[in-house]
C-alpha cells in the first residue's frame, strides 16, 4: 500500500507542508498520481534514515501477504558479521570491500552488485553521520536466504562519501533480507539502534563484537518495552 502525504506527515511527526517541501527540496522520492503525491514504505524509511530521521514503527506494518520476520536485529548482524578494518583509498574499494563480505551464495555477481551500490550513491550519499553509512541498492536486497543479515564493515582509514555532516565513513552497514517486510523491519531496527547512543558510540569507537551485539540486544529490550507499553495504553 502507498503512502499519501498526510500519512508521511504522522510517520515523520511534521506538517504536511513540510513534507510537501521535502519532495521538491530534499529529495523526498515520490510519485505523483492524479495530482497527488504517493510514497513507497521502502523509500521512506531509507530516505529518512540517511537524514537520522525517526520513524513510528507503524511505516512497515500492513505489508500484504507478508508475516512478520522473528529475527532481530542482534541476530541479524551475528548471521552477517562484524568485520575489518579493510584498507581502501575511496569510496569504490570501501563498497567493493563491503559486498565481498556479504554472505551471499556463491551464484551472486558481486560486481554487479558493486556498480548497483555505486549507481545509489551517485543519486544521493547513503551515509547517515558521524562516519557511518547505510549502503544499498536502490530496491531492498531480496534474495533466497532464510533469516536477515546485517554485515558492519570497518575502514582501516576513513573516506569520503558526500555526508551531509561532511565527516568521512569508517563503518558500513548493510542488509540482505528474504522479503521487503523484513528488510523494512530490519532497517528500522537498526536505524532504532544507531538512535542510542550506548549502541552508536560502540560501533564508532569499534568495540569488539561481543560488545556491539550486547549493546544490540539492550537496543531490543529496549524497543520491545517501549512496544508493549505503547500497545497497554
Amino acid at each position: 500500500m502507498q503512502l499519501t502525504v498526510r500519512d508521511v506527515s504522522r510517520l515523520l511527526n511534521v506538517p504536511e507542508s513540510k513534507v510537501t517541501r521535502w519532495i521538491k527540496q530534499d529529495g523526498l522520492p515520490s510519485r505523483r498520481v492524479d495530482g497527488k503525491y504517493h510514497f513507497s514504505r521502502v523509500d521512506l524509511l531509507e530516505w529518512a534514515t540517511t537524514r537520522q530521521l525517526k520513524v513510528a514503527a507503524e511505516v512497515f506494518d500492513h505489508l500484504d501477504g507478508e508475516t512478520p520476520s522473528a529475527s532481530g536485529l542482534a541476530d541479524a548482524l551475528e548471521l552477517g558479521g562484524i568485520h575489518g578494518p579493510v584498507r581502501a583509498a575511496n569510496q569504490e574499494q570501501a563498497l567493493r570491500a563491503l559486498a565481498e563480505f556479504l554472505p551471499l551464495s556463491d551464484g551472486v555477481d558481486r560486481d554487479v552488485l558493486l556498480r548497483l551500490f555505486l549507481a545509489r550513491e551517485g543519486m544521493a550519499s547513503t551515509a547517515i553521520g558521524d562516519g557511518i553509512a547505510l549502503p544499498h541498492v536502490r530496491n531492498p536486497i531480496v534474495l533466497h536466504v532464510e533469516r536477515p543479515l546485517v554485515t558492519l564493515c570497518y575502514l582501516e582509514q576513513p573516506v569520503d562519501f558526500n555526508a551531509l555532516d561532511r565527516k568521512p565513513v569508517h563503518a558500513l552497514f548493510s542488509l540482505v533480507c528474504p522479503t521487503v517486510r523484513s528488510h523494512l523491519q530490519t532497517l528500522s531496527r537498526l536505524t532504532y539502534a544507531l538512535h542510542d547512543e550506548g549502541f552508536k558510540q560502540a560501533v564508532i569507537r569499534r568495540a569488539l563484537s561481543e560488545e556491539i551485539l550486547r549493546e544490540a540486544r539492550r537496543v531490543e529490550g529496549s524497543l520491545a518495552e517501549t512496544n508493549r507499553s505503547g500497545g497497554s495504553r
